[in-house]
């Protein structure tokens, strides 16, 4: 049986993104398999859950084990509360110092890393007479954000000094997670930080998901998951681990609108680079790269409509493809399916030579969701 429920949109286009939660819930009981008894999980849904869709994930996220969320910025975690969603959220990216009372206003806990931010706190405890929740933010290794490693114990203690700040946790992130030297030398460097400093009560937390699945690090009581909750991985290191059963939440399908016939020797699509080699049936697609399928894709994946394998040709558009369902029973109406777990968002990474979460986060542009539970 096949349960479905949609995003609030009205759906004028024969184009949409499917999202499976059981899939979810799945996911989730793998990684927790990986997890210590007694360490916490924080469940990244940042760029709208990889694309996935935050608010309409969160509450199976957090009804699964989740403990709590984290978000790239404070619009992302307003968002979030406007839904109701009322878990401990934490904006894991550079919070502007102007914009730290609203993250208080909203019960969001910020990331800092600089004097600043001290500043910025102070300011916003005298105008709402609330203590911004913080987690400090060490630069292991990543040189994006965060305090250095060989500053951060006394920064750590000025915070701690603070009566007008409420210190929460520790974290830092790995650059490289798949490279086990790499990875070593940020978790020595977090090991000095965390063994030198006041850690009592504190969340602390270094492992992303490639990391809380084939690392230990006794100096954490929380892991960041993100990527694996949508069913896909990162990549890894060459070590002994056990890699978790995932299965991929997103489908990508549309309807045929049109099906014509190119003769021998006629092009598809601009610039002709298919052509018909024979009568070659063609049906077409409304899904382009405006909705976030990449033009470097065309002429190298593959669709399915009613059970049958058929490629895609010619260049993708804005807003159409087509494939060559030549010798296949098909009808205006029909679904091809672009993406599913057989056909996954990994083999276009492979083909782009990029990551599946850049591609998952670009399919949100204009498609409308649908939820489903169950085959």
């Amino acid at each position: 049986m096949k349960n479905t429920r949609q995003t609030n949109i009205n759906i004028h286009r024969d184009a949409w993104v499917e999202i499976n939660i059981s899939n979810l819930e799945h996911n989730i009981c793998e990684i927790k398999k990986n997890i210590p008894e007694g360490v916490k999980l924080l469940g990244v849904v940042k760029a709208d859950a990889y694309g996935h869709g935050a608010i309409m994930l969160a509450p199976t996220i957090l009804a699964s084990g989740i403990d709590m969320l984290g978000v790239a910025s404070i619009d992302e975690g307003v968002d979030l509360r406007a839904a109701g969603i009322n878990c401990e959220i934490l904006v894991l990216g550079a919070v502007p110092v102007w914009a730290v009372e609203s993250a208080v206003k909203n019960d969001l806990s910020i990331s800092i890393f600089s004097s600043d931010h001290i500043k910025a706190c102070e300011q916003t405890y005298k105008r709402t007479g609330i203590k911004p929740k913080v987690h400090i933010k060490l630069d292991t290794g990543m040189n994006r954000i965060g305090i250095r490693a060989d500053e951060a114990v006394d920064f750590i203690k000025k915070i701690q000094s603070l009566d007008y700040i409420d210190l929460q946790g520790i974290f830092t992130h790995l650059a490289a997670a798949e490279e086990l030297d790499k990875a070593q030398e940020q978790i020595k460097k977090w090991n000095y930080v965390i063994e030198n400093s006041n850690t009592e009560g504190l969340l602390l937390h270094i492992l992303n998901t490639a990391g809380s699945i084939c690392y230990d690090v006794p100096n954490s009581n929380m892991r960041r998951v993100g990527i694996s909750l949508y069913g896909l991985y990162p990549d890894f290191p060459d070590v002994e681990f056990r890699k978790p059963d995932l299965k991929q939440l997103i489908s990508l399908k549309g309807r045929i609108v049109n099906i014509h016939i190119a003769k021998d020797g006629e092009g598809v699509s601009y610039c002709h680079t298919y052509t018909a080699k024979g009568d070659r049936k063609i049906a077409t697609v409304p899904i382009g790269y405006a909705d976030g399928v990449p033009r470097l894709l065309s002429n190298k994946i593959k669709g399915v409509v009613n059970g049958v394998e058929v490629p895609q040709v010619g260049n993708i558009t804005m807003d159409q493809m087509m494939f060559d369902i030549t010798g296949v029973e098909a009808s205006c109406g029909d679904v091809i399916t672009i993406l599913d777990e057989k056909h996954s968002i990994d083999e276009w990474a492979r083909i782009l030579h990029t990551i599946n979460y850049e591609l998952t986060c670009r399919l949100k542009v204009r498609l409308p969701r649908v939820y489903t539970r169950g085959n």
